[in-house]
């Protein structure tokens, strides 16, 4: 999907680039491209001739600051049966729609759909966008083309901005936790994407390492249901069970609370249970989930507020300031 250019280094032509092949300011283009008045047709034509054969199509962000559009950003999520989803996603629209901006969702973790295909549906709507889009945020920006990606939670991406989560802080806190309170024998159960460890568990284990702290890796589907499941093979594992299991997400931590409560498995006398995201289902659940929590309210508010500054110019694409790393805090309840 890469656009046709005559731009320098095979770049997307710009407005400059109309501009200065046509011999006119950045406003006769504007207003050329816009169907405004004030220029002659005969310029109006030959402007738009060139744009055409430079590959120049005006972005919806562009188009709204002449003609005081709205600003429209796309949503990409990939689960909104999981809580946390939703939850991030009412703290984007909060954020968006308190600038006058639209918001439109796409939710494309259901069959064999990827973060490619929504970036797709949305790029003919949307001036810029926001998501979970790993491991495709890069294509995900070839396809927005010059309007900002904003990619949560996918390091080393080539988009304009992005919002990583320090992980390393996170298992930090979790496995000096469960290691304070006598945990010898942990167990991190890893959503099974069918790929690499998450960056969770891979840094759960450099964590580990580190500490020379027992850590195994078990995976199973990011599902309540699933973890349920692999937690009662743990439970009645003879002689080997963990007496701490930190879960990928706070949905499958529920899970292993109810897999070890049927196994009559005492939490958290017998096992301690840690979850990670903080989602308000933690608080709902008995025994009360000890998690590891980001504020996603404040996620939401960073992600806005970077795409804002890429949007305007005041934050530049690329730059060590399009890149943000936000912290998760421990929560203590008492399920650990």
């Amino acid at each position: 999907m890469t656009p046709r250019t005559s731009g320098p280094a095979g770049r997307r032509a710009t407005i400059l680039d109309v501009a200065a092949a046509a011999g006119v300011s950045r406003q006769t283009v504007t207003r050329a491209m816009n169907g405004m008045t004030g220029i002659s047709q005969e310029t109006r034509e030959r402007v738009q001739k060139l744009a055409a054969e430079l590959g120049y199509t005006p972005s919806r962000f562009a188009k709204g600051l002449v003609q005081g559009a709205r600003i429209s950003v796309g949503l990409a999520i990939p689960d909104l049966t999981n809580p946390y989803f939703p939850a991030f996603a009412s703290s984007v629209v909060e954020a968006a729609t308190s600038r006058g901006w639209n918001v439109v969702v796409d939710d494309y973790g259901h069959g064999s759909g990827s973060a490619v295909d929504a970036a797709a549906r949305l790029a003919p709507q949307v001036d810029a966008l926001i998501g979970y889009l790993a491991p495709h945020s890069d294509e995900a920006q070839d396809i927005m083309g010059r309007r900002p990606v904003v990619a949560l939670d996918s390091p080393g991406a080539g988009t304009a901005g992005g919002i990583a989560f320090d992980f390393h802080h996170a298992a930090r806190l979790a496995l000096t936790h469960l290691a304070s309170r006598g945990c010898r024998n942990i167990a991190f159960l890893d959503s099974d994407q069918g790929g690499p460890p998450s960056g969770r568990s891979a840094a759960a284990a450099a964590v580990a390492a580190e500490a020379g702290i027992r850590l195994t890796r078990l995976q199973a589907q990011p599902s309540a249901d699933a973890a349920r499941v692999a937690a009662a093979g743990l439970a009645l594992a003879a002689g080997d069970r963990p007496d701490g299991i930190l879960a990928f997400n706070d949905l499958m931590a529920a899970g292993v609370l109810k897999a070890l409560q049927e196994a009559g498995v005492a939490v958290p006398g017998d096992c301690a249970v840690m979850g990670m995201d903080g989602i308000p289902l933690g608080e709902l659940i008995t025994p009360e989930l000890t998690t590891l929590s980001l504020d996603l309210r404040a996620v939401g508010r960073a992600a806005v507020g970077l795409l804002d500054g890429l949007l305007s110019g005041s934050i530049p694409e690329r730059s060590p300031e399009a890149y943000l790393t936000l912290q998760h805090q421990l929560v203590l309840r008492q399920s650990a």
